[in-house]
């Protein structure tokens, strides 16, 4: 059945973002498309690559040029009206992505700007939807299982991203009353299951370009924990999983965690890397504890690629619930595939671009 929609999305041409837009282009939905100036000839690009490879009219794609950061989201006053007149959908995408990311454009972007969103939200008389793409996380430095079904905390996060996107939830949260709102949540997102490709190399692949370095020798002592897990999710899962939930009405007023029910620790995901990249797996495994220490060392980040900023995150205790989201996907068809059938996918396409 044809998505007969008008969507407003933010954070076009971003990668997750121009993903959705091609697979909810496949099903017939007219985009209003938010970029800011600086990208505008990337977004132009973008959207006539999607045209092509889904056979849709140019017509159906139109460039909004604004930025969530400022009033009416600097859409000059006509567009402004046609978007407010015409918009059924909205999908709020854009942040920042970034775990070094300082306090002050974190909170204008991810904080602000969001708030300029929903403002905007509030004055669609249309309105049919509204999808915000939060984190899994806003959790913060919580511990245990994490339940779709919570926000609120006072245990603190470990960077701004974390914090602004904590406060920005909590904020979409707060229209649910409102407006039919639903969150997405998607745990760390990595490249294509089925091509690897991606847009930036950061999370796992830290650990892939360590090994890449010296397989043979590098893979001989096991740098992973046994008991913490790295909740991954490839990106055309994240994708798929957002398209259903767009249109599937059980999703209004839900908080959805897009996570792998069944994620690997990170000494598992070492040895699935190293099993993909040479044939065989370590030999010895290094106790956690050392290995934390001596990746805060000041010079870790040169030695090993991962930046400081990164490390918590391969030591995090914390499990994300996924009932509700999978109670939706299930119904469609949509698994999240395991890291085992897709890490070749990764490698493969590293090893292709080693540089992005």
């Amino acid at each position: 059945m044809a998505l007969d929609e008008t969507i407003f999305l933010t954070g076009f041409p971003g990668f997750i973002a121009g993903r959705l837009v091609k697979r909810l282009a496949m099903e017939g939905a007219r985009f209003l498309l938010l970029v800011q100036p600086a990208f505008m000839e990337r977004a132009r690009a973008e959207v006539a690559r999607i045209a092509n490879d889904t056979g849709s009219s140019p017509n159906n794609f139109r460039l909004v040029e604004g930025d969530i950061t400022r009033e009416d989201l600097g859409i000059a006053p006509q567009e402004l009206e046609t978007a407010r007149q015409e918009t059924t959908i909205l999908f709020h995408l854009a942040a920042i992505y970034d775990l070094a990311v300082k306090r002050e454009p974190a909170m204008l972007v991810n904080v602000e700007g969001t708030r300029n969103v929903n403002r905007f939200a509030l004055m669609l008389p249309r309105l049919r939807r509204y999808h915000y793409v939060s984190t899994c996380y806003i959790a913060g430095l919580r511990t245990g299982v994490i339940l779709e079904t919570e926000l609120g905390h006072d245990k603190g996060f470990r960077n701004f991203y974390e914090e602004t996107k904590y406060l920005a939830e909590m904020e979409v949260d707060a229209l649910k009353r409102e407006l039919p709102v639903t969150i997405h949540r998607p745990s760390v997102v990595c490249g294509d299951s089925r091509t690897g490709e991606t847009a930036k190399y950061d999370g796992i692949y830290y650990l892939i370009h360590y090994l890449r370095k010296q397989p043979s020798l590098l893979s001989l002592v096991n740098i992973g924990n046994e008991n913490v897990t790295l909740n991954l999710v490839p990106v055309d899962f994240v994708v798929e999983a957002m398209a259903a939930i767009t249109r599937d009405e059980r999703a209004v007023g839900a908080t959805l965690q897009i996570a792998d029910p069944n994620p690997l620790t990170t000494h598992d995901l070492f040895e699935a890397i190293a099993r993909t990249m040479i044939g065989r797996g370590s030999r010895i495994t290094v106790p956690g504890k050392i290995v934390r220490s001596t990746l805060a060392l000041p010079f870790s980040p040169m030695i090993t690629g991962l930046p400081h900023a990164g490390v918590p995150y391969f030591f995090l205790n914390q499990t994300y619930d996924t009932t509700h989201a999978r109670e939706i996907l299930e119904t469609h068809g949509i698994h999240c595939p395991p890291f085992t059938d897709y890490v070749g996918a990764l490698i493969e396409f590293v090893e292709q671009h080693p540089k992005l």
